[in-house]
């Protein structure tokens, strides 16, 4: 049961600050891409940057800013486009990463938590059929404790698991949108970088 209690209480810590990342990292992309589609240019978005720090998107335009600044820096034009979009593809996969942290605890307890909980199952009956041969009464006062443990951890394992599934579910849903939005955003930066410096 401390196991049960130990899993259920990460898990709700980690739902918690996972809900309030994506909710945080929503409405910071919304921001980011308003002000990102009104610039037109690139270093008066990187300028502005900070302010959103919190949007996934602000990481992916980072990665392509500082692959853009490179070129610029050595030809003073884009002479590697398909670079600049190797490396908003990197920025893509650092910010999915960081995103996924933690989500492999939900995973374990769903899967897990059922079974420690049917293992305390087990112990509880075993404990009500012991104290039945000791007294040698057949009285529902003799199995109750021994009863009770049992339905208390099937409780608790269902009580870490079901949480822990539907948020998990959750979670790996607004982690394939925001995914999906910064695969759209990495084509709105290579327009915007075409039009402000290729030729």
């Amino acid at each position: 049961m401390g196991f049960l209690l130990m899993f259920s209480l990460v898990s709700w810590t980690i739902i918690f600050s996972k809900w309030m990342m994506f909710r945080r990292a929503r409405n910071a992309n919304l921001r980011f891409l308003r002000a990102f589609r009104k610039a037109t240019r690139l270093d008066a978005v990187a300028a502005a940057t900070e302010q959103y720090r919190a949007a996934p998107l602000v990481t992916v335009f980072d990665f392509g800013y500082s692959e853009v600044a490179r070129q610029m820096a050595a030809r003073s034009k884009i002479s590697n486009p398909a670079a600049v979009e190797r490396t908003l593809q990197l920025g893509i996969s650092e910010e999915i990463t960081r995103l996924e942290r933690s989500m492999s605890w939900l995973a374990t307890t769903a899967s897990v938590s059922p079974f420690i909980g049917l293992f305390g199952t087990v112990l509880g009956i075993i404990n009500a059929f012991q104290a039945l041969s000791l007294t040698g009464a057949t009285s529902m006062r003799t199995v109750a404790p021994g009863i009770a443990q049992a339905l208390l951890a099937t409780a608790l394992g269902l009580g870490a698991a079901i949480p822990a599934a539907v948020f998990y579910n959750q979670f790996g849903h607004s982690i394939k949108e925001l995914g999906a939005r910064m695969e759209d955003f990495s084509l709105e930066f290579l327009n915007m970088t075409e039009r402000n410096f290729e030729d």
